[in-house]
């Protein structure tokens, strides 16, 4: 039997283990996933020497970007991210061959695109984490001028007391990168004007859980699309799959 699975720490409860698991069972596939929460990266030796079945892995906090020396090829995507969240193991004889991706900006891109319209031509991402550098490159992908938002002063970054009302105006897609608002604290939301916000503007919170962050009930209120990070997660999860299979996306 073939083994996948997750590496990160704390693990908690994972959509991972659920969502591939039960796929593995519908389609028959001879396979199980398994998280692997390990407390130091240099563990990644230990899981894949005490499992010589497996043959994929997801990444995740705080691993995404310590895992990359590790790695024996990145992809050009990954690389200009700087972070990696699928591993596809192979073994070819004694050796053991990693190659990293990230499907992070696959299932942000896939998902995000079908809202944008020709007016929605600049983005603010709230955060600079992993999760903030997929989504940037993913929107100059999709050829829009991304700003990073930070509580910080930080180079190439805004400060969220400069977000005027014109500025939402102007960079009038929105992305929460963000942990605020997640479950159990869903009473905050990022600060920012958001009865400024209009039909023009779209809020894409990466959270999904809740279904309805209040960054997206603000935002709903004032006639704004909203969406949030469920579907990106879905297809996150199927380009890993497709990776693992050496079909590169």
């Amino acid at each position: 039997m073939d083994k996948y699975g997750l590496i990160g720490y704390p693990l908690g409860h994972s959509f991972s283990i659920g969502y591939h698991n039960q796929r593995f069972a519908d389609e028959g596939i001879n396979a199980k996933y398994y998280n692997f929460e390990i407390k130091d990266i240099e563990q990644i030796i230990e899981v894949l020497g005490q499992n010589p079945e497996l043959k994929g892995l997801n990444v995740t906090i705080p691993y995404k970007e310590k895992v990359l020396p590790y790695l024996d090829y990145v992809s050009p995507e990954a690389r200009a991210i700087g972070a990696v969240n699928v591993i596809r193991v192979l073994h070819e004889g004694s050796k053991i061959v990693l190659r990293g991706y990230n499907s992070d900006v696959i299932g942000f891109v896939q998902s995000i695109e079908p809202m944008l319209e020709s007016h929605h031509k600049k983005a603010l991402v709230l955060g600079t984490g992993g999760a903030s550098k997929a989504v940037t490159y993913g929107l100059k992908s999709l050829g829009i001028e991304p700003v990073c938002v930070s509580r910080y002063e930080r180079p190439g970054t805004v400060q969220y007391e400069s977000i005027t009302p014109d500025v939402v105006h102007e960079y009038n897609v929105i992305v929460n990168c963000t942990p605020v608002g997640m479950f159990p604290k869903t009473d905050a939301c990022p600060t920012l004007p958001y009865e400024a916000l209009d039909e023009d503007n779209i809020l894409y919170d990466l959270i999904y859980n809740p279904d309805e962050t209040l960054f997206m009930k603000k935002g709903a209120e004032r006639g704004a699309q909203v969406k949030n990070g469920l579907e990106m997660l879905l297809l996150q999860a199927f380009a890993s799959w497709e990776f693992w299979q050496g079909r590169e996306l």
